[in-house]
C-alpha cells in the first residue's frame, strides 16, 4: 500500500510538474530564448509565474510529514493543479512552438525530472526526500534555464551549422541583391510595401511574418531561396546591441532601409543612444558602393551621418528626395503626390494613416532607386493591402475596426490617434498600453492617455496595474472618468465596447496594442 501510494503521488506530481514546465517553456520562447530575459520576467512577475504556478507543491511540504494521509492529499492537489494549469493552446494568442530547440529542452528536462522522481524510491526510508519534489516544482522556471544552459554548447553547435548554410547558400548566388530594412517601427511594413512594389520587375524573397532575428533570417534563406530569385529583403529586428550587426554579416546587403528610430525596447537598450548606434550598424555593414535609403522625418536620423550614398524620403522635411507632400487622408484611404526627375506624380491607395504613407515612400525610394519605373509604382502603390495588425481596417457596419495590435510604441500610437481622428463616428480606444520602454515606460504611456482625451470618446484599458499611467492621464486631460472602462483581458475589453449604446451612429474602434502572453 505504501508503495502504491508514493506511485500515486509521484505520477500526480509528473503531471501537475509537467503542465508547469510546458508554460515555463512556452515564456521562455516568448522571451527569445535569453536567459537573461527570461531571468528578469521571473522576478518581475514572482507572485504569479513562480507562486501561483506552484501553489500546490507549497501546499505539500506542510502536508507530506502527515504519513499516508498527507501522500493522498499531496497526489489530490497535484492533480487538480495540473488539471487546472495544464496547456490551453486555443486561449493562448501566440502558444508553444514545438521546434527542434524546445524538444529538446523538453527531453533534457526529462531526463533531469525522472532522476528527481526517483529519489524517494531510491531511499524509501528517509520521508524527507520527499520534499525534494515540491522544490523541483517550485524552481519549475529556474529548471528551465539550468537546462537551457546544459544544452547550450549542442545549440550553439547547431546554430552554427545552420548560419553556415545559409552563408554557403547566399555565396553560391553572387547576382542576388540583398536589401536590409530596420527600424524601431515600421520595419515589416516597408518590408510588405517594397516586396509588392519590387514584384512588378523582380522575382522577390522576403523575410515572412516577423521573421526578423539571426535564426529567423537563416530559416528564411534555408528553405525559401531559390536560384531564381533576384532580390532578398530582410527584415532585421534587434533587441541588443549588435543583433543588427550578426544578420549584416550573414546577408550582407548591398542596400539598407532604417525606418525609424525611437524609445523602445529600452529595458534591453537602456538609452535611445544605443537603439541609434544598433539600427545604424545596417549603415556600416554596407560596402563602399552601398546606399542607404533614410527617413528623414525622424529626428534621430537627422542627427546621424549618413556614411554612406544616401537616399532620403518622408512626408515632412523638404530635403527628402522622394517626398511625399499634398497629403489626404481618409476613412476610404490616402492619397499623395510625389516629384521626382521634375515629374510630378499622384499615389492613391487604400492604406489608412500619414503613418503608412511615410512607409510608402520608402518602398517607393527604394523600389525606384532598384530600377522600378515610377508609372510602374504608380499602379503597384494602388494594390497595396494593410499588413496585418498595422492600421488594418476589420469589419465593418455598427463596428469598424483599426487593428493597429502590433507592438504599440510611442509615435506609432500618436499616428495611430492621429489616423482614428480622421473617422466620423463614436471614437474608442482599446489598449494596453506600451511595454519595454525600461524607465520611461510610465511616463510615455501617461503622455499616450493625454492624447487619447483630445480623440476618443471612449476608451477601454486591458489590465488595471498596466494601464495605470494612462488612466492618470486621460484624468489629467479633464477626460470624463465614466467614460473609461478597465477590464482584466482584450476580450472583456471588447464585450464593454459592444454593449455601448450609442444609437445610428458607428463605432469606430482602435485597437491599439495587444500584449504577448507573458504580459
Amino acid at each position: 500500500m505504501a508503495l502504491f501510494l508514493l506511485i500515486l503521488t509521484s505520477l500526480c506530481w509528473l503531471f501537475s510538474f509537467g503542465c508547469c514546465l510546458l508554460w515555463n517553456v512556452h515564456m521562455f520562447q516568448l522571451d527569445g530564448y535569453k536567459p537573461r530575459v527570461h531571468l528578469r520576467w521571473l522576478g518581475g512577475n514572482f507572485l504569479p509565474a513562480v507562486v501561483g504556478r506552484s501553489l500546490a507543491a507549497i501546499l505539500t511540504f506542510l502536508l507530506l510529514p502527515f504519513g499516508a494521509w498527507g501522500l493522498w492529499a499531496s497526489a489530490a492537489l497535484y492533480l487538480l493543479s495540473g488539471w487546472l494549469g495544464r496547456p490551453k493552446p486555443r486561449q493562448a494568442k501566440k502558444p508553444l512552438v514545438y521546434t527542434a530547440r524546445v524538444k529538446r529542452l523538453l527531453a533534457a528536462c526529462g531526463v533531469l525530472t525522472a532522476l528527481v522522481a526517483a529519489i524517494p524510491f531510491i531511499w524509501q526510508g528517509n520521508r524527507l526526500l520527499l520534499l525534494v519534489w515540491p522544490l523541483w516544482h517550485c524552481g519549475s522556471g529556474l529548471v528551465v534555464l539550468l537546462v537551457n544552459l546544459i544544452n547550450r554548447p549542442i545549440e550553439q553547435g547547431i546554430n552554427r551549422w545552420y548560419i553556415n548554410d545559409a552563408k554557403r547558400m547566399l555565396a553560391a548566388m553572387p547576382g542576388l541583391t540583398v536589401v536590409g530594412v530596420t527600424g524601431s517601427y515600421g520595419k515589416t511594413s516597408v518590408k510588405f510595401f517594397l516586396q509588392k512594389l519590387l514584384s512588378a520587375r523582380y522575382n522577390v524573397l522576403m523575410t515572412p511574418e516577423s521573421y526578423n532575428t539571426t535564426l529567423g533570417v537563416v530559416k528564411t534563406i534555408r528553405q525559401g531561396l531559390r536560384p531564381t530569385h533576384e532580390i532578398f529583403i530582410c527584415e532585421m529586428g534587434a533587441r541588443n546591441p549588435g543583433d543588427i550587426r550578426e544578420i549584416c554579416e550573414i546577408v550582407r546587403p548591398r542596400y539598407g532601409v532604417i525606418t525609424s528610430i525611437g524609445p523602445q525596447h529600452l529595458e534591453s537598450f537602456k538609452t535611445v543612444e544605443n537603439v541609434t548606434k544598433t539600427k545604424f550598424e545596417l549603415r556600416d555593414a554596407l560596402p563602399e558602393n552601398g546606399i542607404v535609403f533614410l527617413n528623414l522625418d525622424n529626428e534621430y536620423i537627422q542627427q546621424e551621418t549618413p556614411g554612406r550614398t544616401m537616399v532620403g524620403y518622408g512626408v515632412e522635411n523638404p530635403e527628402s528626395r522622394y517626398l511625399a507632400y499634398g497629403l489626404a487622408v481618409s476613412a476610404k484611404g490616402s492619397s499623395f503626390l510625389m516629384k521626382v526627375d521634375g515629374t510630378e506624380y499622384r499615389f492613391t491607395t487604400r492604406l489608412i494613416g500619414r503613418h503608412n504613407v511615410q512607409n510608402i515612400a520608402g518602398a517607393i525610394a527604394c523600389a525606384h532607386t532598384l530600377g522600378v519605373p515610377m508609372e510602374d509604382l504608380v499602379r503597384q502603390v494602388r494594390l497595396l493591402e494593410s499588413v496585418p495588425h498595422r492600421l488594418q481596417l476589420l469589419g465593418g457596419g455598427r463596428m469598424l475596426i483599426i487593428d493597429d495590435a502590433y507592438n504599440s510604441n510611442p509615435s506609432g500610437a500618436k499616428a495611430a490617434l492621429d489616423t482614428l481622428a480622421a473617422f466620423d463616428g463614436v471614437k474608442i480606444l482599446v489598449t494596453p498600453g506600451m511595454v519595454e520602454l525600461g524607465a520611461k515606460q510610465a511616463e510615455l504611456n501617461r503622455v499616450f492617455g493625454t492624447q487619447a482625451a483630445a480623440v476618443c470618446d471612449y476608451v477601454a484599458l486591458v489590465g488595471e496595474k498596466q494601464t495605470e499611467p494612462i488612466f492618470q492621464g486621460l484624468l489629467d486631460a479633464g477626460y470624463p472618468r465614466e467614460r473609461i472602462f478597465v477590464e482584466h483581458d482584450l476580450k472583456a475589453a471588447m464585450q464593454s465596447v459592444e454593449n455601448l449604446r450609442v444609437g445610428a451612429r458607428q463605432k469606430i474602434v482602435l485597437l491599439e496594442n495587444d500584449l504577448p502572453d507573458n504580459f
